[in-house]
């Protein structure tokens, strides 16, 4: 195909793998996401002036992956860079390198891939008492372009080293969260619920609903989210900490005391890939 150099040869096998993945995956299943999860390096600055002020290996020299390629050219609905290192590692700074890639891989949703043991075992530069934890997850959070994050590996999670867990769980994933959504792919949102209604069953108090009428399978509801409020508090559906379910069923059982407080309850249908309907509301004294 006319290359003089081997890597641009290997480097161009590797994009029409990822672009023809991309495209039968699509045709398949449009609503499937498909992403990469890179070595944390996309190039060091003393190679490439946009690179990164960094010294390792690399993904576009050593691994013959172009993953900016990938992300601008929308080849990937998603890019979850491993920056498994510390803030302050010498060679890999945390820091430096989760700065460059919100800067230069925005083009699609970019996730961090965190390196649990790492985070909770090396301390906070400026402040020694602690972990790393704050200052990853606060530093995460400052950039927009940023949505989230993927913890490596599971098991570290479920066993809670260094409280990794419990910082999760009390502090940055508190409340439920709906998954962002993928508007390059999809931004229909499917129909509001119907038949929204309260029951006695032999099983308690449950609320039913029926899914909203569609044409095609990216129209269906797949999921759906129930949200709290008092009688008289004001309906935000931005506010997680309403959020009492998010489920398949379309039901959902009630916690009833002694039929005299009233609550608001409210129902919203989700798509395949995370749209949100219209909202559907109920009044119940529990």
């Amino acid at each position: 195909r006319g290359f003089t150099r081997r890597a641009d040869w290997r480097r161009d096998n590797v994009n029409v793998l990822i672009k023809e993945i991309h495209e039968t995956v699509r045709e398949c299943k449009p609503w499937v996401k498909f992403g990469v999860s890179p070595f944390g390096i996309y190039r060091n600055k003393k190679n490439d002036p946009n690179g990164s002020e960094t010294n390792g290996l690399q993904n576009y020299d050593d691994l013959y992956a172009d993953v900016l390629l990938w992300v601008n050219n929308g080849w990937v609905d998603y890019n979850i860079p491993q920056i498994y290192w510390e803030i302050g590692h010498p060679a890999a700074d945390y820091d430096t390198l989760i700065r460059w890639w919100a800067r230069h891989s925005a083009a699609r949703p970019l996730y961090i891939g965190q390196d649990v043991i790492r985070t909770v075992s090396k301390a906070d530069l400026m402040n020694p008492n602690q972990s790393q934890i704050p200052a990853k997850y606060n530093l995460q959070r400052s950039l927009p372009t940023v949505q989230g994050s993927c913890q490596w590996y599971a098991a570290a999670v479920v066993e809670n080293k260094g409280n990794y867990r419990d910082m999760l769980v009390k502090e940055y994933h508190k409340y439920p969260a709906l998954l962002p959504a993928s508007p390059f792919m999809d931004d229909k949102a499917p129909g509001k619920v119907r038949k929204l209604k309260p029951v006695w069953t032999a099983d308690g108090y449950i609320l039913f609903w029926t899914a909203p009428k569609a044409k095609t399978e990216m129209d269906k509801a797949y999921h759906y989210v129930v949200y709290r409020f008092g009688s008289k508090e004001k309906v935000n559906l931005n506010a997680p900490s309403h959020i009492v379910a998010i489920t398949h069923d379309e039901f959902y059982k009630l916690p009833y005391e002694d039929g005299k407080t009233k609550y608001r309850y409210v129902v919203t249908a989700l798509d395949r890939l995370h749209n949100e309907s219209k909202s559907v509301s109920k009044k119940i004294k529990l």
